[in-house]
């Protein structure tokens, strides 16, 4: 069809910058300049920094005017020198029982000073750049410190909030709390429980007007709303004081033992540092999920560097301590709400420091009017929500929780560092066990002894696998089923010595679970003694190749290697159907095995050939040599023999996969499949592609059971609603992901080589004389897109495509993000906000993702009249 073939060029009309390969770069432009989503976004942070700021002071016992020196360097500084430009740091509620100590038993002046040597320490790390050597820690010793902290937290702020004063520690709290229950102030108590109930309520307005009020934060909302209540109902309740400048307290040289101020300075670095890496880590996976900071140049919001936000949380810390302000870390609440209100660069950040400063130092009678109480209340919620429910689900399921709740009791009790040097000694010992702990059991079923070996087999185990070996009973057969990765000298000795033993008193030794050639299999073994093969009777050669589980290869959760897996011999031999010059040669072309995970290829000593099934107008493509032995084939032959050919090697494959499945893959995932049977699938993506066998979509996107929902079919259509012609399956497919299932993503992924495109571009109009001809049908208006002289083309960033296949597959997806937002739920859930749609392309012998970006039109995705597909892998999502 050359007619719809675009006669123009494929390079968009669009005026690009041309730099000459040898010439020096540009000049930048130097014009500092201010994006007005940045505007925004800091302000909303600076609303929410504010009240949270002065809590955490107040929690700390520290000056209140600490907490706003804190905030406005981590701001400025940190927002300028760190690696992680969305990231805003700040005082954070996981320093408050470390500061706190450090107050009770330094004084704040000493404090200052630490936290200037941890600010000192953070830049040598930086330096050294062991930031990443940082994420090794056990997230559950991580998740455990934060939940320590934020128990310590709330107790402490419980007594502040019934109106009296908290505690050195948390059983003096506790002991305390009768007391002060006893005593409790009711205005204190009032503004405390109206300022929790503002906090709970105001995210959960519903409707439109709830979404318009939502941009408020709810933390300044409460405090606000507080502060309001109480001065006109006249309670009478501390509030806060800010002294004035001139008497602020700044650093001061520390006094006490040597090894308490190093420990103490440990303690605020490590702290520090970890929140700050994490936060770090968590902001990207935010920006991920912002296709607009992953493409638009002007945009761009890369990876974070971690070893830089340990440079510049360094130098936060110490400007903070020598200005006389807390400890400063990357804060997780600042921070996700910077990303979600639109920030693009570190700028938001920076600005939020500097209105820090100037409601410091304009807004003090304002500041002034906030009860202590509400203060209390807030910084008393934001501790509870650092115990997540999440964390100890995530952690039980990994069977950690012993690691978390012994680091939460150790941070509670004893102190951060001791908690955390605990929790990581009990990972370390769990580890170890895990590691040496090794299931031997033994099993009789219908007179085969089955020996089941789980876990590493190393020297520790050797005792116990002799004492069940040595119960096996002489001369009969024995299937020893290895599930494990590792095998150390001492057990192979071991089992080795056990395998002779036993063949030489009349009895027979299976091994599986290992890769042949280990010198412990069957036929190894066999043939080393020069004898007939073990293999008992009843269990013949065809019934061992039709679940040869012992030469799988495939294990789970490794890097995948196109099902390399070694089959029998005698399962692949075939009898040729093709003239050779000599008979004798016929045994030369035997298949040796070696079947494809996505297509049928035979590879033979003399003879390789390789074929598939075209779709209508893609040419057939069958390549023939002529080996060794002269073999000559016939394109009628070819077709009558590589169906039998293709079959034979792969003839138990289904079965020989299921096997290795129910063996090796369904232990790690029978928990998540579980508890997704108890309560239903719940997928957060529509994920609609081609049903070419090589679009891989749990490979390409990393997910699991239960992640995606998946439509496939030829060309990845989407047919618009409402023809008389329409497809209902795709559109009810649609229909229930967005209104049952409720997706928050719907994907149309397109891919490189895609013969229903080719088949596309070579058909005939109106030709719908076959079920695939008419499917194709719905493809047309790609065709038709592609062909429009007034429309710009999708294009990929970098290259133009590299012929009129490619260019169509992009057109494609663009024009079928068109077709979905026709259908009615989809539009709905569009005006509703609570949908988006995507546009991807794979490109297969590259293995690189490309996400449409952009449009020409600055429109939705989909709605204009090209797009760009921008490298998934250069936009740094994969923190």
């Amino acid at each position: 069809m050359a007619a719809c073939v675009p006669t123009r060029t494929a390079r968009s009309t669009r005026t690009e910058r041309v730099h000459r390969p040898h010439s020096p770069p540009p000049a930048p432009n130097r014009r500092f300049h201010i994006a007005g989503a940045d505007v925004s976004a800091s302000i909303a942070v600076f609303l929410i920094a504010l009240p949270l700021s002065l809590g955490i002071a107040l929690a700390t016992g520290a000056p209140l005017r600490a907490g706003l020196v804190a905030a406005a360097v981590g701001g400025i500084v940190a927002g300028w020198l760190g690696g992680s430009p969305l990231q805003v740091s700040g005082p954070a509620a996981g320093l408050t029982v470390v500061t706190a100590d450090l107050i009770h038993r330094y004084g704040w002046r000493a404090t200052c000073a630490i936290t200037v040597l941890a600010g000192l320490a953070q830049l040598g790390l930086g330096c050294l750049r062991v930031a990443r050597n940082a994420l090794a820690v056990s997230p559950a010793i991580v998740h455990g410190m934060l939940a320590g902290i934020g128990v310590t937290i709330a107790v402490a702020q419980l007594h502040v909030v019934l109106g009296g004063n908290p505690q050195s520690s948390v059983l003096d709290n506790l002991r305390a709390l009768p007391a002060q229950l006893a005593g409790l102030r009711p205005a204190a108590v009032a503004v405390s429980a109206l300022t929790l109930t503002l906090l709970l309520l105001w995210p959960r307005i519903p409707g439109r007007v709830g979404r318009l009020l939502h941009k408020v934060p709810a933390a300044l909302v409460a405090v606000t709303g507080a502060t309001a209540i109480a001065a006109l109902a006249g309670l009478t309740v501390p509030k806060v004081d800010l002294p004035s400048w001139s008497s602020h307290a700044l650093a001061g040289l520390p006094e006490g033992p040597v090894l308490g101020l190093v420990a103490a300075v440990l303690t605020t670095t490590l702290v520090c540092s970890v929140q700050s890496l994490l936060g770090a880590v968590a902001v990207d996976k935010l920006i991920s999920s912002r296709p607009a900071l992953l493409g638009s140049r002007s945009t761009r919001v890369g990876r974070s560097d971690l070893d830089r936000e340990l440079l510049g949380q360094g130098a936060a810390n110490i400007v903070s301590g020598a200005l006389g302000g807390l400890p400063v870390a990357g804060v997780a609440v600042r921070s996700s709400a910077n990303v979600q209100a639109g920030a693009v660069s570190r700028n938001s950040t920076m600005l939020h420091g500097v209105l820090v400063v100037v409601a410091a130092l304009l807004m003090v009678p304002i500041l002034d009017l906030i009860p202590l109480a509400s203060l209390a209340a807030l910084v008393m919620a934001v501790g509870i929500q650092m115990v997540s429910l999440h964390h100890i689900r995530t952690v039980t399921r990994h069977r950690e929780v012993l690691v978390y709740a012994v680091t939460t009791l150790g941070v509670v009790f004893l102190g951060v560092l001791e908690g955390v040097v605990l929790g990581i000694a009990v990972a370390v010992t769990v580890a170890l066990h895990r590691l040496a702990r090794t299931r031997i059991t033994h099993y009789e079923t219908e007179g085969v002894h089955h020996v089941h070996v789980r876990g590493q087999l190393t020297f520790l185990a050797v005792p116990r696998l002799s004492r069940i070996l040595h119960h096996v009973p002489q001369g009969t057969h024995v299937v020893v089923e290895l599930d494990g990765s590792f095998m150390d000298h001492a057990a192979y000795e071991s089992l080795q010595d056990w395998q002779r033993t036993h063949r030489a008193q009349g009895g027979s030794v299976e091994l599986t679970g290992r890769r042949s050639g280990t010198g412990l299999d069957d036929r190894a073994g066999a043939h080393a003694e020069g004898g007939e093969s073990t293999t008992p009777r009843g269990l013949d050669a065809t019934r061992t190749a039709e679940a040869p589980i012992a030469d799988c290869r495939c294990r789970p959760w490794t890097p995948w290697r196109n099902h390399q897996c070694e089959v029998p011999r005698e399962t692949t031999a075939t009898r040729r159907t093709t003239g050779t010059t000599d008979p004798t040669d016929t045994a030369d072309t035997a298949d040796t095995a070696d079947t494809a995970h996505a297509a049928h290829t035979t590879r033979t000593a003399g003879t390789a050939r390789t074929t598939r099934t075209a779709l209508p107008g893609e040419p057939t493509r069958r390549k023939e040599s002529t080996g060794a032995t002269g073999t000559t084939e016939t394109a009628e032959t070819a077709e009558l023999t590589e169906p039998a050919r293709s079959m034979e090697p792969s003839g138990h494959q289904l079965m020989r996969g299921i096997s290795a499945f129910q063996r090796n893959t369904a232990p790690l995932v029978r928990g998540e499949l579980a508890r997704l049977a108890r309560e239903g699938q719940r997928p957060t993506q529509l994920f609609l592609t081609c049903a070419d066998s090589r679009l891989v979509t749990s490979m390409i996107t990393s997910s699991g059971p239960g992640d995606l929902f998946v439509v496939r079919n030829v060309g990845n259509l989407v047919p618009p609603p409402g023809e008389e012609s329409g497809d209902d399956s795709v559109a009810a497919a649609i229909e229930y992901a967005v209104d049952v299932l409720e997706v928050r993503s719907i994907t149309v992924c397109g891919h490189s080589g895609c013969g229903a495109m080719q088949a596309l571009l070579n058909s005939d109009p109106g030709d719908d004389r076959t079920p695939l001809k008419r499917w194709l049908r719905h493809g047309v208006a790609s065709l038709e897109r592609m062909g429009d002289d007034s429309r710009s083309l999708a294009r990929l960033a970098g290259r133009a495509p590299a012929d009129p296949v490619e260019q169509l597959c992009l057109t494609n997806v663009v024009q079928q993000l068109e077709h979905l937002r026709a259908h009615e739920p989809v539009a709905r859930a569009l005006r509703a906000g609570v949908l988006e749609l995507h546009g991807l392309y794979f490109h297969v012998g590259e293995a690189q993702a490309y996400l449409l970006t952009e449009a020409d039109s600055g429109e939705d995705v989909g709605e204009g009249d090209g797009g760009v597909f921008d490298h998934v892998g250069t936009a740094d999502v994969s923190a």
